[in-house]
Order: structure tokens, then C-alpha cells, then sequence
């Protein structure tokens, strides 16, 4: 009786051993979680900013890389420290790969922010993330280009309002493409999901 209960286990053992090594043979190939911008794939459209250090940053220089672009500000007080969170776990979650993905973090909001305001606010969370900002006049273009939305809602002084604004990640491929487009909240594991499959793609 033992001998035969030893026999099925380890036929057993065998057949979920053979599941699991054809179900990883015959594997489909991850599929994206992002929207996409459908092919052919548009380019990304170039900007220059002036960085925190006073150096021109243009889009197209990170071609090869991947770029994950968002538009916020500084005093945002809760979609902007949100997302830029969850893209510091879209960074661990890719590991050694990282350094193949650059964060950049435009403002829509240049009457409070600045280059140095914006660096000095994305490296809390992560010290590779490129925040950026500029006159309204060099960014109004840019905020067009992309389709972002932008509205100030008047505070109780000047300097104390709202931006409401387009809070979109959008993924910009090696060869300079717009690719594919996060809404607010999505899982950080959907967008390295999309990373990885380009990556190794």
C-alpha cells in the first residue's frame, strides 16, 4: 500500500513538473497594459528646457533610452507625489535595467516653479529623475505638443492656487516614439511589465 502511494505521488509530482515546463515553453509573449498610441507609432515631439544645472535638455538626446515623461508641479497635493512615487517603484521593480529608463518631470506651473525647484523635488524620489521648467512661453508649446490639459483655480493669495492638469504618464520608446500612456494610479507592476517587454523586445 505504501509502495503504491509512493507511485502516485511521484507520477504526480512528474505530471505538474511537465505542466509547468510546457506552459513556460509554449508562453505567449507579454502583452502591453498601457494604452497605445497605435501604429505607425508617432514621434515624441522635441522640447528644450534649461536643467536645474543651467544645461539645454532636449528630448531627443535620450533617444535609446526609454522615457517616462509627466507633466505636475511642485505644490501639487497629491497626484504628483503619487505618481512620482509610484514611478520610483516602476524603477525598483525593473532592477538592473534602470539605467536604460529616464524620468522626466515637466512643470505646468512656472510661476512657482523652477529647474532647481523641480530637481531639487523629484530626486526625493528618486536621484536619476530630470525635473524640468521654464517661462509660460517656452512651456505653452510643449503643453500643446502633448495634449496637456492645464487650469488654474485661484487660492486665497497669488501665490496659494491649484493647477488642475492631464496626470498621464507617458512612455516614450528607445527610438523616440510616442508608445504608450498611463492613467492616474495604474499599477506600478503594469508599467514595468511594458518596459521589460521593450527592453528585451
Amino acid at each position: 500500500m505504501d509502495r503504491r502511494i509512493t507511485l502516485v505521488g511521484i507520477s504526480s509530482l512528474l505530471v505538474v513538473g511537465l505542466a509547468i515546463l510546457l506552459n513556460q515553453f509554449y508562453e505567449t509573449p507579454g502583452t502591453f497594459r498601457g494604452t497605445s498610441y497605435g501604429e505607425p507609432f508617432p514621434k515624441a515631439p522635441d522640447f528644450q528646457l534649461m536643467n536645474a544645472q543651467g544645461d539645454a535638455v532636449n528630448l531627443r538626446s535620450y533617444q535609446g533610452k526609454i522615457v517616462l515623461l509627466f507633466f505636475g508641479y511642485t505644490y501639487c497635493p497629491d497626484v504628483c507625489p503619487t505618481t512620482l512615487s509610484e514611478l520610483k517603484l516602476v524603477m525598483d521593480r525593473v532592477g538592473d535595467k534602470a539605467g536604460q529608463i529616464q524620468v522626466i518631470f515637466v512643470s505646468v506651473d512656472p510661476g512657482r516653479d523652477t529647474s532647481k525647484t523641480m530637481q531639487k523635488y523629484v530626486e526625493r524620489f528618486n536621484s536619476e529623475f530630470i525635473g524640468l521648467s521654464g517661462s509660460e512661453d517656452e512651456l505653452r508649446p510643449i503643453w500643446r505638443d502633448y495634449g496637456v490639459f492645464r487650469e488654474i483655480v485661484p487660492g486665497t493669495s497669488e501665490l496659494n492656487y491649484i493647477v488642475n492638469h492631464t496626470a498621464r504618464v507617458i512612455l516614450i520608446d528607445q527610438a523616440g516614439n510616442l508608445r504608450l500612456s498611463y492613467g492616474f494610479q495604474t499599477p506600478p507592476e503594469d508599467i514595468a511589465n511594458d518596459i521589460l517587454i521593450l527592453l528585451e523586445g
